[in-house]
């Protein structure tokens, strides 16, 4: 039986992983290209296109879409009207593009593809931010991301008025209670003290977050040196608010996330308890894409010999 490797040993991913427009290319054009173009478009046609929206959306992807059509057809001119972070309303022209015909169709879908998606995660965020609008909590996102595009779907959180939490593994520690069973144990403070003095011993300032499920998690916790936030999993409004008060008697500057099953409907409660943040899977794991559409501008397509 091979054993498992280790993350020493495991390869990196191939170049292509990593460059999530090559990767979404060249799973549509294949290796023999667009063969409905090769047939069916007039070779040196040119024409001049937009991308609108169909429905109200915060835009966010706008880059990402220019981005496709100039590696599909580097002599397309491309123009963004609506940069990330823009209220869309139905009809609006997001950016417009122009050039090579073949091109300019072989890219269409692609980039539609990452600009419904990447706008459905904004206008998701911007709605739970419109939710708590007036009170000081942030928005955050999760790492319930889809593989390969966690970098654009947390600049889509963004766009939407949203927060980004910790980006991996490698940039916050988030203690959760799969490795207090595996690890120091939920009932030793002694424990995990000292694993949390040993993590800010090997990496100074890096943010330590510990999940409670019940309030005597929370007196535990809040009782722990370097500890920066506490994230309360799936609690009620009424036990946020519990540990709220337990932090204000305490005096302790630690901050709290509310996290676990929240939704449009539950958000503002949640923000109202006094936590400092909440956090939504759902922005990015959840988000319906929005209906954006591609159409050549009438009188603009030139067939050329």
């Amino acid at each position: 039986m091979n054993p498992v490797p280790s993350a020493a040993s495991t390869p990196p991913p191939p170049p292509l992983a990593t460059d999530p427009i090559a990767l979404a290319l060249a799973e549509d054009l294949g290796e023999t290209g667009d063969v409905t173009v090769q047939f069916f478009v007039t070779p040196g046609a040119t024409a001049r296109a937009r991308i609108f929206a169909k429905e109200s959306a915060v835009v966010a992807g706008a880059t990402v879409a220019a981005e496709t059509f100039r590696r599909v057809g580097p002599t397309l001119a491309v123009e963004v009207l609506l940069p990330d972070g823009s209220r869309a309303a139905p009809g609006d022209t997001v950016l417009t593009i122009a050039g090579p015909a073949g091109a300019l169709l072989s890219g269409e879908r692609v980039a539609l593809n990452f600009l419904q998606r990447l706008s459905g995660v904004a206008t998701l965020t911007a709605r739970f931010v419109a939710a708590t609008h007036g009170l000081p909590v942030k928005i955050l996102d999760t790492r319930k991301t889809t593989p390969g595009l966690r970098a654009l779907e947390k600049a889509a959180v963004r766009a939407g008025g949203g927060t980004n939490h910790r980006l991996g593994l490698h940039d916050m520690v988030m203690v959760k209670d799969n490795h207090l069973l595996a690890g120091v144990g939920a009932a030793e403070p002694a424990a995990l003290q000292a694993a949390i003095d040993r993590a800010r011993a090997a990496r100074p300032g890096i943010g330590i977050e510990l999940e409670a499920d019940t309030l005597s998690q929370v007196e535990t916790f809040l009782a722990l040196r370097g500890v920066d936030w506490i994230l309360l999993d799936n609690m009620t409004p009424a036990a946020m608010c519990e540990a709220v008060a337990q932090r204000a008697a305490l005096g302790s500057r630690v901050r709290f996330e509310a996290s676990g099953g929240i939704n449009l409907e539950t958000v503002r409660a949640a923000a109202e308890s006094g936590v400092d943040a909440i956090s939504v899977g759902a922005l990015t794991h959840s988000a319906r894409a929005i209906d954006f559409s591609l159409e050549f501008l009438p009188g603009d397509v030139v067939a050329t010999v």
